[in-house]
């Protein structure tokens, strides 16, 4: 520490019945290259150790800065995962000595009567609570009868973490700014926890948009809710957002909190600056943990990663870090070719001798990899932990190729460490620096290609209602001049990616792709690596002429079951209609049934007949029009055929469809939700308690002894 950094916060002369203990963790992206077959379980592992250093350290409650999860919709194996190790080490027989003094209603699911804290609900035994944000990764989505939902929604209701900091932003508040309203800007209600004679307001706000989360700031309309003797609480602020700007995303300035907060733990940052630091003309301290898997290969990755271990007596604190045994090492280098070449004596225009030269510089970075493992591992041996077998190290070499006329694959390069290293096939990463020459900008050119929407003649609206998604991705595929996949093929997988919302969609076909390429290859016998292009040009063609054929065809038959296959061309190249057009949308993320054996179509200037009693209606699936088959007799014969009774829906309104032999349904009307209060006032449970736990539900019935708590 130098002379001028001011010393860490400690506590002293604290009662440990008044400590409280918090295990703090952010950005964990669980589900983070799940298939991969290396690294697939390297951020389960890590919650796994996060979970365990919470049981061993005796803490009271456990902390969570956002992204839990690296998707939106994580899949059932992370569900599960998850689910599983927060029933194995948060659930028991443990009290929980952190009294709830705040009403255990707030944010509560609405229409249940469950509360919102699990450790209040006397149908579950709760040890340690985990209290959690939504991060950008796992926010909430959709707009159905429960309004936005995420993966900690699921989570909470099941009673396995208490999610907080979930707030509906209003739509046109930001435009029209009246913080006299009590629909403007931000309302943070806290979580009023005590132990002892400490207490401690825990406020959380998940993931908004950076400039939303600036603007709300700077025009005073963050409003927070606390006790009317705030000074004598330890408030605790959790947030998720951008601390330094990254362009074109701004950053949230770490100097517009109350200043009645203590600590601001930051979640969304990754680079690990886990020990408290002062925030200048500012009272409070900013802490952020970063993540615990590495999602990305850059600098701030490459720190090695902790939690923290928090303690809170009265307003004083103190935080230890936690190293993380279960991540990975990474090592990063950084070359610029040109110079090297000409350090080292080799000509960049030598392939085999730049090889040579990489091959050297990554099996360095390895040795340093495997070196600082067995360094941390012996140190934790040291300290009474058991030692760990060495993982595969991630290892990242970035090359400048500025005046290098050409390189070798990258890909090709990487799996000579395949066994070696975790990432073999992106050891290697090419970039030029800025000041290139015009034929260097060029031949990159590629990247922004001109596309049909560029047009300097068309205007604004006329542009917006030219876009086309699939012309788009046909254009832009079409200037990459694509040397092994084919255009068709990316440009399906683009297509389901984006309308179906397949998120396996592009990796899928990529896949697939080059196992054919593969095994085309073996098929030509042994080949030179001189003619092994020509080969891969012809065997991409090949594929491509084949998936045109196969999408041909089976658009032709999926023609056949529609009453206007020309009235529905532009729309079925129009992603971008399908919100407008009729309420035929296709929005589900579910596969489309086969359609059933094609009857004769009706006449398309005849109305179809209603449905008479006992018959089944047939459904006719096509691109743009589903039927809904409904039989009402199972005596019926298959051999008649029943009159045919369109009826135009979406995928939804089908899955919502009930089984046989019951009539459609209509949707029946949302619940309806808990208005928002407000006023600036909260009340909150009496103190005094002689049991933690359901304590706040017996206070219920003592509504005439409350703490009123006001708004800034």
């Amino acid at each position: 520490m130098s002379d001028n950094e001011a010393p860490p916060p400690t506590i002293r002369n604290a009662y440990q019945e008044d400590i409280i203990r918090i295990l703090v963790a952010t950005d964990n992206h669980i589900g983070y290259l799940e298939r991969d077959p290396i690294r697939g379980q390297d951020s389960i592992n890590t919650f796994k150790e996060i979970l365990q250093l919470a049981v061993k350290h005796d803490v009271d409650m456990i902390l969570l800065g956002g992204d839990l999860f690296h998707e939106n919709r994580p899949s059932r194996d992370c569900l599960y995962q998850v689910m599983a190790l927060l029933r194995e080490y948060t659930l028991g027989d443990k009290p929980v000595q952190l009294e709830l003094l705040s009403n255990p209603d707030d944010g509560r699911a609405a229409g249940y009567s469950f509360p919102a804290v699990n450790y209040e609900d006397p149908n579950l035994n709760v040890a340690i609570p985990v209290f959690s944000i939504h991060g950008n990764h796992d926010d909430p989505q959709g707009a159905g009868p429960e309004g936005a939902l995420c993966a900690l929604d699921v989570l909470s209701v099941s009673g396995l973490i208490n999610y907080m900091g979930k707030f509906d932003l209003p739509l046109s508040s930001a435009s029209n700014p009246n913080p006299g309203e009590s629909d403007s800007g931000i309302s943070i209600r806290p979580v009023l926890l005590r132990k002892g004679q400490t207490r401690l307001g825990l406020y959380g706000v998940g993931n908004v948009k950076d400039a939303r989360m600036h603007f709300e700031l700077r025009s005073n309309r963050v409003r927070m809710y606390m006790p009317s003797d705030k000074e004598e609480w330890f408030n605790v602020l959790v947030v998720h957002q951008n601390r330094v700007p990254h362009p074109p995303t701004p950053a949230v300035p770490e100097g517009l909190f109350d200043d009645c907060i203590d600590l601001v733990v930051w979640g969304h940052e990754h680079d690990c600056r886990i020990v408290p630091e002062p925030v200048a003309g500012r009272p409070y301290h900013v802490t952020q943990p970063g993540s615990s898997v590495a999602t990305s290969l850059g600098e701030g990755e490459g720190l090695e990663k902790h939690v923290a271990l928090l303690q809170i007596h009265n307003k004083e604190f103190e935080l230890k870090p936690l190293p993380l045994r279960t991540v990975r090492p990474f090592m990063l280098g950084d070359i610029f070719l040109a110079e090297v070449a000409e350090e080292e004596g080799f000509d960049v225009t030598d392939q085999i001798a730049v090889g040579k030269f990489l091959r050297g510089r990554v099996n360095a970075l390895i040795d340093q990899a495997n070196q600082l493992w067995d360094e941390r591992n012996a140190h934790a041996v040291e300290e009474g932990e058991e030692e760990l077998p060495r993982m595969l190290p991630l290892v990242r070499l970035k090359v400048d190729t500025t005046n290098v006329p050409a390189m070798s694959n990258p890909i090709r390069f990487g799996q000579e460490f395949t066994g070696r290293i975790a990432n073999p096939r992106d050891v290697l990463s090419f970039h030029r620096s800025k000041a290139r020459s015009a034929a260097s900008r060029t031949a990159t050119s590629a990247d922004q290609p001109e596309l049909s929407i560029d047009d300097p003649d068309l205007t604004t609206s006329e542009k917006l209602a030219k876009v086309r998604v699939q012309t788009l991705v046909q254009e832009y595929l079409a200037a990459q001049e694509l040397q092994v996949l084919g255009e068709a093929g990316m440009n399906e997988a683009i297509r389901m990616f984006v309308e179906k919302d397949d998120g396996w969609a592009i990796q899928t076909h990529v896949s697939s792709a080059l196992r054919a390429l593969m095994k085309g290859v073996q098929e030509n016998g042994e080949v030179d690596e001189e003619e092994l292009d020509d080969v891969l040009v012809k065997l991409k063609e090949q594929h491509n002429q084949e998936y045109l054929e196969k999408a041909k065809v089976g658009k032709t038959a999926k023609g056949k079951g529609k009453e206007k296959a020309s009235a529905t061309a532009d729309s079925d190249a129009d992603s971008m209609l399908m919100d407008v057009d009729g309420g035929e949308e296709d929005g589900s993320d579910f596969d489309e049934p086969p359609p059933p054996p094609k009857k004769k179509k009706a006449a398309p200037a005849k109305k179809a007949a209603p449905a008479k009693k006992g018959r089944g209606k047939k459904a006719v699936v096509s691109e743009s029009e589903e039927v809904i088959e409904l039989d009402e007799d199972d005596d019926e014969e298959e051999d008649e055929v029943p009159p045919k009774v369109t009826k135009k829906t979406n995928r939804a309104a089908v899955l919502s469809q009930p089984a046989k032999k019951a009539p459609a349904k209509k949707t029946t009307t949302a619940k309806g939700k808990a208005s928002s209060s407000g006023q600036g006032t909260l009340s909150f449970a009496p103190s005094g308690r002689s049991s933690t736990r359901a304590a706040a539900t017996r206070a219920k019935g003592k509504m005439a002894n409350v703490v009123e708590v006001d708004s800034d």
